[in-house]
C-alpha cells in the first residue's frame, strides 16, 4: 500500500426487490396524505374541491368558484373566525321508459372548500350571486378601530 491508497473491499450485495421497494414507497405515500388532513371535518375523500380565486380590494374581498349543476339553494356559505367555507351537494335524477327496458340513474356530488380569508371581514353587507355555473361571493373589510397611543407621564 503506497501513495494512500487503501485496499478496495467489495461491499455486501443486497438484492434489489421492486415489490419491496414498491411497499416502502406506499407506505411513506400513505404517511404523508394522513399527516396533511384536509383541515375540515366535512371534507372527506368523495367531496370536489373546487378551485377558488381570492381578489383583495381596497374596502372588500371577492372570491369567486365555479360549482357547475349546483342550484343556488343547495349551497351553504359561512363566515367563521376568518375562514370561508363553501359547500354544495347536488342531487339529480333521470328516468327513461321505452319499450323493452326502463332506466333510472341518480347522481350526487358534493363540493366543498375551506380557506383563511387574508384580511378580517364582517357579514354584514356581503353578499352572493350565483350566475352561469359562477358562484361569487363580495364580503366587505371589517373596519377595525385604530388604536390609540397613550403617553405615559
Amino acid at each position: 500500500m503506497r501513495f494512500g491508497l487503501t485496499r478496495w473491499n467489495q461491499p455486501a450485495v443486497s438484492k434489489w426487490g421492486p415489490f419491496e421497494e414498491m411497499s416502502r414507497m406506499q407506505e411513506r405515500m400513505n404517511q404523508l396524505f394522513s399527516s396533511m388532513g384536509t383541515g375540515s371535518e366535512m371534507m372527506d375523500m368523495d367531496t370536489l374541491s373546487p378551485l377558488v380565486d381570492i381578489k383583495e380590494e381596497e374596502d372588500k374581498v371577492v372570491v369567486t368558484t365555479d360549482l357547475p349543476g349546483v342550484d343556488k339553494k343547495d349551497i351553504n356559505i359561512d363566515i367563521r373566525d376568518d375562514k370561508l367555507w363553501i359547500s354544495a351537494n347536488t342531487h339529480k335524477e333521470s328516468e327513461e321508459k321505452e319499450e323493452g327496458y326502463y332506466m333510472r340513474e341518480r347522481t350526487y356530488s358534493r363540493f366543498a372548500r375551506a380557506f383563511n380569508l387574508p384580511t378580517a371581514v364582517t357579514e354584514e353587507g356581503a353578499n352572493a350571486k350565483l350566475e352561469d355555473g359562477v358562484l361569487t361571493i363580495t364580503m366587505p373589510k371589517s373596519h377595525i378601530e385604530e388604536k390609540h397611543k397613550i403617553m405615559i407621564e
